[in-house]
């Protein structure tokens, strides 16, 4: 393979990979720019090796490195209490390495349309973000005393979706608890705090 082929196909995946990546880190996910580019930069360059040093048969290697892939992507995964995050970003780590590997092999349409198709979930998943719509829900713990039960409904009417998950009574204290898995968006949860803060019968809250 002549030398401008091979920096060719480094440079195209190299830019590529570091538009991806730098979007991902301004938009604070686990995983930035860094390393999706060595990512995607590593499986090209092992693909270019795998058609030189494997007699145009680069399969072997290209197993290894879609094997390999996923013990890095599953790194990305953030458990907390009841939720897993990070399934998009250990994906999408596994898809620049495929897109690594389809530049470096020479095959630029089927790269390219997997480059195209990653951004387009990427945008979609923003949109569903914004709209606090499907995965996107928050965990909402509320302490009240005496409450206004007309207030209460109304102030839980602002979220998209509510759905309880357990509600407890301290007999010494006598305050009830209310623990809530509910959709929204940032600005709505913004508004929806105003409103909290507004009210005296809330003794406490917190947002996971």
């Amino acid at each position: 393979m002549e030398i401008s082929v091979i920096i060719f196909r480094m440079l195209i995946t190299f830019i590529f990979a570091i538009i991806f990546g730098f979007q991902r880190q301004r938009a604070h996910k686990p995983i930035g720019f860094g390393t999706f580019t060595f990512v995607s930069v590593g499986s090209c360059g092992l693909a270019i090796a795998g058609l030189e040093f494997g007699m145009g048969n680069p399969l072997p290697i290209l197993g290894a490195i879609v094997t390999g892939i996923g013990f890095l992507g599953a790194g990305a995964l953030i458990k907390t209490s009841d939720k897993i995050f990070g399934f998009t970003t250990a994906a999408s780590i596994w898809v620049f390495a495929i897109f690594g590997l389809l530049i470096g092999v020479g095959y630029f349409l089927v790269g390219g349309l997997v480059y195209l198709s990653v951004w387009a979930v990427i945008l979609i998943d923003g949109f569903l973000k914004k709209r606090g719509v499907g995965s996107y829900q928050k965990r909402i713990l509320f302490e009240v005393k005496q409450k206004n039960s007309k207030e209460f409904t109304a102030l839980l009417r602002n979220f998209n979706r509510v759905k309880m998950i357990s509600i407890e009574y301290d007999k010494k204290r006598k305050t009830e608890k209310f623990e809530y898995l509910v959709e929204c968006n940032g600005k709505k949860l913004r508004e929806i705090i105003n409103l909290i803060n507004q009210v005296n019968w809330v003794v406490s809250y917190r947002i996971e």
